[in-house]
């Protein structure tokens, strides 16, 4: 292994912050006095500078606090990227709560779930989504008070709601540590409901040091990206910014239409996508709008190999791959002058990195194995899932994180992805849990069995499709699936591929054996819902 692999304060990180200074607030205040009224952060047409953002915060914690928040609270946030998501952000992070924020497709069992396990007394969230608590019973969680972002809309709210009260009076920010949690973010089960991810400050800061690194972030770049604030990948632009002195723009959502407009209005020059995205925009008829913009580079986890070069001919957008979880960081990844397309990149310095058999003995360059990672920095990894220490042990074995994806070690050093070992399905950017799909159809009273499983899509992604076992004499058809689940599971997680089947495959002792259905994939009986011409709302 190269030397600079082995360092044990990668990127000479402490140039930025020392160890004790790696929490949200310090850094805050530290980068108000170094860059004061550069733009920090954009989300929709409301900006603030760095020398605003401590103000932002402390008085955001004001409000948390006059409701009773204190340090560890948690706070859940359903909201789209809107001014009042860096708000409620800051606030919690200044106060030393901890954020949940959700995932705005969430509905029944796993927004329960979620609100349940998280212990969130409070939440904030947009009006327009309020249609996600319809199947949530809020009488049976530790929730007390919601606070309803555009409250003057009419939306119907639950008894507990009130508009979201104005900013308070500026606080002290808390004592807090970086390796205190700042977020908990759920991602999607494999053989269970979804796990919440503990996420300290100095995972964010490690982070945002080690993409800005790789992408080459200085303070004069404008970061723009279109994906959602709930997610890692865009708090992550957050740090990249706050650390670098550069600026974050966060747009409302994808759209291919007008991405490369956006990125020219914004004169962005740096831009993130993920795997589905580069092959959605490449599948539009040129226009000259893919040339017109500043952007020289996007971070594009996920994309094909052979879609790169097109891309950057089309574009003059340059891809960069790499390898990161929201339990782990940005681990593998390369420059993009030593960018391999078709692998992730080399292993990044401050990790350690083993490809393993079923017992963690580690497997020669060439072979499949599980990944398996370490951090050499403290808290530059997850602490675990929150309310499960069972999952964190299993996760966390012999000290090490196992990811649940397969992979190759090149000879040179290279890694290259295969698949996942983890039953779980990654659709248009989003991890959807097999087990709350399944949950979702056997809730169904017409529906006796199911499997749900990925197929791969046109997209070069994974596609969800569901096997299922009728109640004797049931008539059910496959557009009252589809108009069942729409309301009980995010949009993105409905099965695109419905199939009847008499048996599902199963083992002597009655487990369903998931990758004989896998293997066989699409056949001639199975249903497409968009050849079918049956959309999905957003709700």
């Amino acid at each position: 292994m190269d030397a600079a692999m082995t360092t044990r304060e990668p990127l000479d990180a402490g140039r930025f912050f020392a160890p004790d200074d790696r929490s949200v607030a310090v850094m805050l205040q530290a980068q108000a006095r170094k860059f004061g009224a550069k733009p920090l952060v954009q989300a929709g047409e409301t900006s603030w500078s760095f020398a605003e953002a401590p103000e932002l915060a402390a008085r955001s914690a004001g409000r948390l606090r006059a409701a009773g928040v204190g340090q560890g609270d948690r706070v859940a946030l359903i909201c789209e990227n809107r001014p009042e998501f860096i708000e409620i952000f800051l606030g919690a992070a200044w106060l030393g709560a901890i954020l949940v924020p959700i995932n705005t497709a969430s509905r029944g069992l796993q927004l329960r779930h979620i609100l349940e396990n998280s212990g969130a007394r409070l939440m904030v969230i947009e009006a327009a989504l309020l249609g996600a608590l319809e199947h949530v019973d809020l009488a049976t969680l530790p929730l007390e008070t919601i606070w309803v972002i555009d409250s003057t809309t009419g939306a119907k709210a639950p008894p507990i709601a009130r508009p979201l009260p104005a900013l308070g009076e500026a606080v002290p920010a808390a004592s807090v540590r970086p390796s205190d949690t700042l977020a908990i973010l759920y991602t999607s089960g494999t053989t269970g409901p979804s796990k919440g991810v503990c996420c300290p400050h100095a995972q964010f800061f490690w982070w945002g040091v080690n993409t800005a690194h790789l992408l080459g972030v200085s303070g004069d770049d404008i970061l723009c990206t279109t994906l959602p604030l709930f997610h890692t990948n865009a708090l992550n632009t957050f740090f990249q910014a706050l650390i670098t002195g550069a600026t974050a723009i966060f747009e409302s959502r994808f759209s291919a239409s007008a991405f490369f407009t956006t990125l020219a209005a914004r004169r962005s020059t740096v831009t993130y996508l993920l795997g589905a995205m580069v092959p959605i925009l490449l599948s539009r008829e040129a226009e000259p709008a893919e040339q017109q913009h500043r952007t020289r580079i996007a971070l594009a986890p996920g994309v094909p190999g052979h879609f790169h070069a097109d891309f950057t001919r089309r574009t003059g957008i340059a891809l960069l791959d790499g390898y990161g979880s929201t339990e782990t960081n940005f681990v593998i990844g390369s420059p993009i002058a030593k960018c391999k397309p078709g692998t992730m990149g080399r292993l990044f310095e401050g990790f350690s990195a083993r490809v393993v058999d079923d017992e963690d003995n580690e497997v020669p360059d060439g072979t499949p194995g599980e990944l398996i990672l370490r951090a050499d920095a403290p808290f530059a990894f997850a602490t675990g899932y929150f309310g499960t220490p069972e999952k964190t042990v299993e996760a966390w074995r012999n000290l090490w994180f196992h990811s649940g994806d397969r992979v190759i070690r090149e000879p040179d050093g290279y890694y290259k992805f295969v698949d996942r070992l983890k039953d779980a399905i990654r659709r248009r950017g989003e991890n959807v849990s097999s087990f709350e799909v399944e949950q979702v159809l056997l809730s169904h009273p017409e529906i006796a069995t199911a499997a749900a499983y990925p197929v791969r899509s046109e997209l070069a992604e994974d596609e969800v499709m569901a096997a299922i076992v009728r109640q004797p004499g049931s008539a059910l058809d496959e557009v009252s699936i589809i108009r069942f689940c729409e309301m009980r599971m995010p949009y993105f997680a409905v099965p695109r591929f419905l199939e009847f089947v008499d048996v599902l495959p199963a083992t002597e002792n009655g487990k369903i054996q998931k990758y004989k259905l896998r293997e066989r994939g699409i056949t001639g009986q199975t249903w497409d819902r968009e050849a079918a011409g049956i959309t999905v709302k957003r709700r």
